[in-house]
């Protein structure tokens, strides 16, 4: 628990020195975009100002502002304006901007009379008007510091809304393969009943095997895949039951492929979609292959089955359509990788049809 602990507060104190790193970068670019400006503008004048003096006016000027960066991020956060608040949480800021930018202008106006030798400034009355004249732009730092709070966690929380709707949909998706599934393998298990006893009840032990593999993943969008291969060969198995000698499959899997990352559930419906248009309405025996093949940036899984080919699933009035397990793995697959990814659908040479699945190579972080 200690070593938990001291790791999490590193940690945070990492984050914490890289964002304070972050704010002092950019007021030191902010203070010498000021020194530029200080320096051209007096460059042809009785007054020329060198460049150091420019540049260590300039950001001495803006480092009022970075140290008191974080109090103003602290009461952005602390007062959140929200719908419901925002008539109070606008007064807190009035009244805290107010207070700093009385506190940034004396600063201000001290560091420009030590710059400039005009000792007088710092005197009594010539500090309260300079003060007063500069309260305005003072305050208009205050106010763009909170905005830019504000939206940073605004977009935060709708990059959040995003990934949770997202989520919710790929989950969607997933969930309906179960009934898709499930009631094609009900409606075998119910033909083998009266006819097979013996096969019926072997299918419901696979199946119980298969549901009880998904359920231990079920909160995951991706798995290895080594754990998607055990769920395939459950359902392979209860296919064989299904077919018995009209089917027979194949394994290519290269080694350093098994531990790769795959979307949940993703080689299921393409290997159903391989037995019901390749096998099931044939009489000749059929053949499904699976093999896997990882290079340095993508995994390679490809589907063979020596059925008709795409004219299979190619009606004559409609043309090309997909089921819903095809349809859905296509929406899944563009959900999880976008254009990063590839899912064709093609005939095999020398017959059959050939599903080619390309993703991005990447370990699967459960393993």
């Amino acid at each position: 628990m200690r070593e938990f602990d001291e790791g999490g507060t590193g940690v945070a104190w990492r984050q914490r020195a890289t964002r304070l790193a972050f704010v002092w970068g950019v007021w030191t670019l902010v203070g010498l975009f000021f020194a530029s400006q200080l320096y051209v503008y007096f460059a042809r004048t009785e007054k020329a100002v060198g460049l150091l003096k420019s540049v260590a006016w300039q950001v001495s000027a803006v480092y009022v502002f970075a140290l008191s960066t974080p109090l103003v991020l602290w009461l952005a956060r602390r007062f959140r304006i929200e719908r419901s608040n925002w008539r109070r949480r606008l007064a807190v800021h009035f009244l805290a901007g107010l207070a700093l930018a009385v506190v940034w202008a004396v600063c201000h106006v001290t560091i420009d009379s030590l710059f400039s030798g005009e000792a007088r400034l710092r005197a009594p009355l010539n500090l309260a008007r300079n003060v007063f004249v500069m309260l305005d732009k003072e305050l208009l730092v205050y106010c763009i510091i909170v905005l830019i709070s504000h939206a940073a966690v605004y977009y935060q929380r709708y990059r959040e809304g995003e990934l949770r709707a997202s989520q919710a949909q790929l989950q969607a998706l997933k969930m309906q393969l179960h009934p898709h599934f499930l009631f094609n393998t009900l409606h075998s298990i119910s033909a083998l009943i009266r006819r097979d006893p013996d096969a019926a009840d072997k299918m419901i032990a696979r199946l119980g095997d298969f549901l009880r593999l998904t359920l231990e993943n079920s909160g995951a969008q991706e798995v290895s895949l080594q754990k998607e291969l055990e769920f395939l060969k459950c359902y392979l198995e209860i296919e064989r039951v299904r077919f018995q000698d009209r089917l027979t499959t194949r394994l290519d899997i290269e080694p350093r492929a098994l531990d790769a990352a795959v979307p949940n559930l993703i080689l299921q419906p393409i290997v159903e979609n391989a037995i019901r248009h390749g096998v099931a309405p044939r009489s000749a025996p059929g053949h499904v292959e699976i093999s896997a093949k990882r290079g340095e940036r993508a995994l390679r899984i490809q589907v063979r089955d020596n059925g008709p080919g795409l004219s299979a699933i190619t009606a004559p009035d409609d043309g090309f359509r997909e089921g819903l397990g095809l349809t859905n793995t296509r929406a899944r697959l563009a959900r999880l990788y976008g254009a990063a990814h590839r899912f064709e659908l093609e005939d095999a040479p020398g017959g059959g049809l050939l599903v080619t699945l390309e993703i991005p190579a990447a370990d699967d972080a459960t393993t």
